[in-house]
């Protein structure tokens, strides 16, 4: 059976209908690519805890962890991944760039005009769905 790495990651909102996505770096696997803020379990670590952690680490930011928006196991050709995906919020600190080549704070419509990690493709169906970005308003936005 092939090792699962635990990710926790953050649908981090604004307020303002928005949502933060991060750039990894372009020297990482999947560099360039489009994510949700997050990153690895480290032993003993829940997952709110690890996610509170990276936002620390990567953004220099406290979050607030809600509620669990999404978790799915996905496999990559070099890994597999069971990511936890919580609602979250900035209760303190402005997002820099301290592991990201990019930060955005986008819309659901906006998902379209970013490639991102194939295992957030299931993540970003379900947030488009929940803003109403059904398929025949995705084709209008083209």
């Amino acid at each position: 059976m092939t090792n699962i790495i635990e990710v926790a990651a953050g649908l981090i909102r604004n307020g303002e209908g928005k949502f933060l996505i991060c750039q990894r770096p372009a020297g990482k696997t999947r560099g360039g690519l489009w994510e949700f803020a997050g990153g690895k379990l480290e032993p003993g670590e829940t997952p709110q805890q690890a996610l509170i952690r990276e936002c620390r680490e990567e953004l220099a930011v406290e979050v607030a962890v809600g509620s669990l928006y999404l978790q799915l196991v996905h496999e990559y050709p070099d890994m597999t991944i069971r990511l936890f995906l919580f609602n979250a919020s900035i209760k303190e600190g402005i997002p820099k760039l301290l592991e990201h080549q990019q930060l955005r704070w986008i819309k659901a419509e906006e998902t379209y005009d970013y490639h991102f990690c194939p295992a957030d493709e299931e993540i970003l169906y379900r947030i488009r769905r929940d803003a109403g970005c059904g398929l025949d308003q995705a084709k209008q936005l083209i």
